[in-house]
């Protein structure tokens, strides 16, 4: 998917092409994430729409819950979507970033190369 140490930079109409992709990838990841959380707290907690929409996106962005949650089947789903959303959020950040990271490092690599042969 990404070039080799040996090879040259990505031209940067393709690295901005990239850069796009990833950032649809991680959208979709945050969509499909969102939505697990807001069909969780409709069916189990019973909140509107709009309220599983909030409480499912302050879960995900790490803010916490906001309405309480008073049956035993929607606490379990609240702890786990918890603990999800966090490896989520991991996850997602590091589609999110890669590009440039691996575009930093793989400068790096080419500027040694260049470094070890003696080349200016």
């Amino acid at each position: 998917m990404y070039e080799h140490r040996y090879e040259p930079l990505l031209s940067r109409p393709l690295f901005f092409r990239r850069v796009l992709n990833h950032a649809m990838l991680a959208f979709a990841l945050i969509l499909i994430a969102l939505s697990i959380g807001v069909l969780g707290y409709h069916s189990l907690q019973g909140l509107s729409w709009i309220d599983s929409l909030l409480n499912a996106s302050m879960i995900l962005g790490g803010m916490g819950q906001i309405d309480p949650i008073y049956n035993v089947p929607a606490k379990i789903f609240a702890s786990f979507y918890s603990l999800f959303s966090g490896i989520a959020f991991l996850g997602i950040s590091s589609v999110a970033i890669a590009p440039v990271a691996h575009r930093f490092l793989h400068n790096l690599h080419l500027e040694d190369s260049k470094l070890h042969s003696g080349e200016k």
